[in-house]
């Protein structure tokens, strides 16, 4: 879901949970027929979804390999059957009409009945949570067309991330997500915790539903581009004496196609034989409970105890970032019923220091908080709260606990950290060269000077592009067309960490660093590796030593002593 949020409306317009409407709009006007026949979720990673491709207005940049599956255990003397199907239940509990007429709707339900293979999967990611929010939905008397719009936010998937920083199956931003009481911090995003967002949805749904005078149509428009805009269309409508219905309604184009492509997946749902479409069946049964820890726990610990591969822990928990669950909670997890009283039998035999790991690290002359945080992956604030520190002052020769994690981090494979780094780009195309940080760098500065980008750094090497770099710190560039000269400006010629001076005559002393090489220093001067072997009298494959002193008889670069 596009959802950019403009802060000066913040105020004045009210928050969309899924979405304001993004910069960059899809192309496809409501009318249009999508193109693409067989794109899917799956084969997306770090892309952003339009409507040229998928009917719904999905906005997904952060799509980690498929889910694991957790199956209930079911009694093969009881198959699942229409009785016992939870899509059966869904059907006949459909309230909002669906337009079968329009042609927008029309459009997006013949889409989906020509792709069965993304039904399938969208219905193998609802399965661990499709009942909870029906039951959610019953408790509350709400329309069960309601279960079927995270196939629209999110397609089920409750790792989803969007451009506009929305996430998890309902995709809150994150000041909506605040709003309505969903935590978010280095351990735990309740936007993706399956039970908190839930709630959090319903909540938000029910408010606009009342605001909206019990127009669920409006109540939808709003939660996808917020209240403001709909109440703005609806206010314009009628001082012109035109319908304000949905579909009357000047909204924004994802809008457009938003509450039409629930309509269709509703539809879907209600007569898949008349499109040709098979819905594998979900049981109508309880999937899991919420269960009481009762403190902080390493998930690795949890896997053990329930029997569940860390891929199935992560599936029903999508809310913890890390490699446990958040020290301050909240302190439960969401596991099968069928394993649930044995995981509480085994946590209950566990000691309580043994619920997480735990290292002592003896604090080094000029060692800071960050520097320690970064060695053991955690963050300042949790060795701060763990030592009781109140600033970050440190001493050498003192000693800090740390919680750490049981296992390497690896392991842990559906964390915040590795989801990222299993999205990323590793190698580029070109000459691999290693960078040494100095004093004054930055990833821009860096960039600029080489002529990549910071996302491409910030791939190669692992790290977030907002994390400061220090200097000593070796970073990996991939640099193409090395037989070209760099294009890229030069930094200023006072620096003084470039180690380069003019002399009386113009020419640029340079001193050879760590890690340079003949062709990282013909870029950042604009010349090329055969000059500087010629003006330095440097035979083929002879290398630089730290310290070497080099001279640049001409640098375009800095002709004009940018």
């Amino acid at each position: 879901m596009g959802k950019k949020l403009y802060i000066i409306f913040i105020v004045i317009c009210g928050l969309a949970a899924c979405s304001t409407v993004t910069e960059k709009q899809s192309s496809i006007q409501p009318d249009e027929v999508p193109i693409a026949d067989d794109i899917a979720l799956d084969d997306l990673n770090l892309v952003e979804i339009s409507l040229d491709e998928i009917p719904t207005p999905i906005h997904i940049i952060d799509e980690p390999p498929e889910l694991a599956q957790v199956n209930p255990i079911i009694d093969p003397d009881q198959p699942v059957t229409p009785d016992n199907d939870l899509w059966e239940k869904i059907r006949n509990n459909l309230q909002l009409a669906r337009h079968l007429d329009n042609r927008a709707v029309k459009e997006r339900i013949a889409w989906y009945a020509r792709n069965q293979e993304y039904l399938d999967r969208v219905t193998q990611r609802a399965t661990p949570y499709l009942y909870y929010v029906v039951q959610e939905l019953e408790k509350r008397d709400m329309p069960f067309d309601l279960a079927l719009l995270p196939v629209v936010e999110s397609a089920y998937h409750p790792f989803a991330y969007s451009r506009s920083r929305a996430s998890g199956i309902w995709q809150f931003i994150p000041s909506t997500g605040r709003m309505y009481g969903l935590k978010q911090n280095w351990w735990y995003d309740g936007r993706r915790d399956i039970v908190a967002a839930t709630r959090a949805a319903l909540d938000y749904l029910q408010k606009l539903n009342k605001q909206f005078d019990g127009d669920w149509e409006h109540a939808l428009a709003a939660y996808n581009s917020g209240e403001f805009n709909v109440a703005k269309s609806i206010k314009r409508n009628k001082a012109s004496k035109k319908d304000i219905d949905f579909f009357s309604l000047r909204l924004p184009r994802e809008t457009r196609g938003y509450v039409p492509s629930l309509l269709a997946v509703a539809e879907i749902v209600a007569d898949p034989e008349k499109y040709g479409i098979n819905l594998n069946p979900v049981p109508n049964q309880t999937y899991f409970e919420k269960v009481d820890i009762d403190g902080q726990l390493d998930l690795s610990t949890a896997a053990n105890l329930t029997g569940l591969s860390i891929d199935e822990l992560y599936t029903l928990n999508p809310g913890f970032n890390r490699w446990a669950t958040d020290p301050d909670g909240p302190h439960y997890l969401l596991l099968p019923v069928q394993i649930k009283q044995k995981f509480i039998e085994g946590l209950n035999a566990i000691p309580p220091e043994e619920r997480v790991g735990w290292s002592q690290h003896l604090i080094k002359t000029g060692e800071s908080l960050s520097e320690i945080a970064d060695k053991y992956k955690t963050n300042i604030n949790i060795i701060k709260e763990t030592n009781n520190l109140r600033s970050n002052l440190i001493r050498a020769g003192h000693s800090l606990l740390i919680p750490t994690s049981k296992q390497p981090g690896k392991f842990y494979t559906m964390s915040l950290e590795n989801r990222w780094l299993g999205d990323l780009k590793r190698e580029g195309s070109g000459n691999k060269y290693i960078y040494t940080v100095r004093n004054g760098d930055s990833l821009w500065t860096i960039g600029r000077r080489y002529n990549v980008s910071i996302s491409q750094i910030s791939s190669w090497n692992g790290i977030n592009s907002r994390r400061y770099i220090r200097p000593g710190q070796k970073l990996t560039l991939w640099i193409s067309n090395p037989g070209e000269p760099s294009k890229i400006v030069a930094a200023n010629s006072n620096d003084s960490n470039l180690n380069y001076s003019r002399n009386e005559e113009g020419h640029i002393n340079y001193i050879v660093k760590e890690g340079d090489s003949l062709w990282l220093i013909s870029r950042q001067f604009g010349v090329t590796i055969s000059q500087l072997q010629q003006w330095n009298k440097l035979p083929n494959g002879k290398y630089l030593q730290p310290g070497q002193k080099l001279v640049l008889l001409s640098a375009p670069a800095l002709a004009t002593g940018v």
